[in-house]
């Protein structure tokens, strides 16, 4: 029996040392098969060491960018440019690390089977030690969206993504700053739009907010503005115009109809773009043209773009009568022959008289209030009032009165410290007295108390 117990014992022994040995053996061939999984690096770099790049296409252009010494990037070949920031940070962004999909060949012995012997593209990179880094990148894989390279120094042939790829594979035209208006809009102080025959001035006021100077001090539509500003940025010139393209643009523009002229102003300087008009005779629509004052050469506009520009002052003229926009109000005063009211806000609540009011019919009356605007500029007429508005916002800072004038089926309304005169349709003041006058108490009871 203790023969057969010790051959049972010997037996589970031997057992469980086959499981430890084959557990460690499994785990073995994970951490290898993990190491083969593992993506591999084919160049990492730190951006702030990156002085030039080169991009040298085969049997085509070498785009060259360097960095100044205050650490912007230019193209100084094949032309010099001032470079487009969004479209250079990437390219620096990719050169910092770049990964393969997997290694396809250890130590190749002809490379012209990758087409590394002569490669689509060579990307050479520099840094302040004067040291350099290679990367080629040659054809596209048979099977998949890839691409073989390799890099200086290192045997090995990868796999690159094709968006890898993509990103590294630009040229000067893809590099270069487009704009034909070269602002800094942070900077921008002052913009002077000339068209309808009439001149409009912006600027800006002590909250950085855009105001209309001239031809008079005038409220601004700040959208309206600011998408003026937004689409000076996107007037852009085409880099792949040859010469002759460029002549018969410049012919064509010197005969076109003037449309609008703007010349904005910041930091460094005024910038002034001119845009033009033509229509042949054998076309539907208008063919836009833009002339800058920062690069050479004439341009089309798209249409959409131009006739943001094409707008007599009017157009850029805040109609809103109040400005406290998203934000509730803190006090409202309403007078008029048929209704006399006031109501403040405390907390999320609204009161009159020091009773609590229906938040539905309150807040019906302050969004008429918040959406009330002109629907056209008039001429200064009486002075005598019909209804007076007092708005109080801004934690009690800022404080808008306005009069308001029947006259015939509109309204005049006249703002505080404001020359326009404001034309609204009587339909609309109806509706704000008589949302003032139903405005209701809160009948809900107080929880009772326990």
């Amino acid at each position: 029996m203790k023969i057969r117990g010790l051959l049972v014992a010997l037996g589970l022994l031997v057992v469980l040392a086959g499981g430890i040995w084959y557990s460690n053996r499994s785990d073995k061939g994970k951490d290898t098969a993990a190491k083969a999984d593992a993506t591999p690096i084919v160049l990492t770099l730190k951006e702030a060491d990156i002085t030039r790049i080169e991009l040298a296409h085969h049997g085509g252009e070498t785009t060259v960018l360097e960095k100044d010494s205050a650490g912007v990037w230019k193209i100084t070949a094949p032309v010099a440019f001032p470079v487009d920031r969004d479209a250079v940070m990437p390219l620096v962004s990719t050169l910092t690390s770049v990964a393969s999909d997997k290694v396809v060949d250890d130590k190749p012995g002809d490379l012209s089977q990758y087409g590394l012997n002569e490669p689509a593209l060579s990307v050479t990179v520099r840094f302040k030690t004067g040291k350099s880094k290679l990367i080629a990148i040659g054809d596209a894989t048979a099977i998949g969206s890839a691409f073989y390279a390799r890099a200086e120094g290192d045997p090995h042939v990868y796999t690159l993504a094709s968006y890898t790829k993509d990103s590294l594979d630009k040229k000067s035209a893809d590099l270069r700053d487009r704009r034909m208006l070269t602002f800094n809009s942070d900077k921008l102080a002052r913009v002077v739009l000339t068209a309808r025959k009439a001149e409009t001035e912006f600027g800006k006021n002590t909250s950085g907010d855009w105001q209309i100077v001239k031809p008079k001090p005038y409220r601004a539509d700040v959208f309206s503005v600011d998408d003026l500003v937004r689409r000076l940025k996107d007037v852009k010139l085409d880099p792949a115009l040859s010469a002759d393209d460029l002549k018969q643009a410049a012919s064509t523009f010197n005969s076109a109809a003037p449309v609008a002229t703007v010349t904005v102003t910041d930091a460094n300087g005024s910038q002034k773009l001119e845009i033009r008009k033509t229509k042949a005779k054998d076309e539907k629509d208008d063919k836009y043209f833009a002339r800058s004052s920062v690069v050479e050469g004439v341009y089309a506009v798209e249409a959409t773009t131009a006739k943001v520009f094409d707008k007599a002052t009017d157009e850029f003229r805040n109609k809103k009568i109040f400005d406290f926009g998203f934000n509730d109000p803190s006090r409202v005063d309403y007078r008029s022959a048929k209704v006399q009211t006031t109501v403040s806000k405390a907390g999320e609540k609204w009161f009159r008289s020091g009773k609590p009011l229906d938040s539905s019919s309150i807040q019906s009356f302050i969004d008429k209030l918040r959406d009330l605007a002109a629907t056209k500029f008039a001429e200064p007429g009486s002075s005598s009032s019909d209804l007076e508005l007092t708005v109080v916002s801004g934690d009690g800072k800022k404080v808008e009165k306005v009069s308001l004038a029947k006259s015939g089926s509109d309204w005049l309304a006249r703002r505080d410290g404001d020359a326009s005169i404001y034309a609204i349709p009587g339909a609309t003041l109806d509706e704000i007295e008589r949302a003032a006058a139903e405005l209701k108490e809160d009948r809900a009871k107080p929880p009772t108390k326990k």
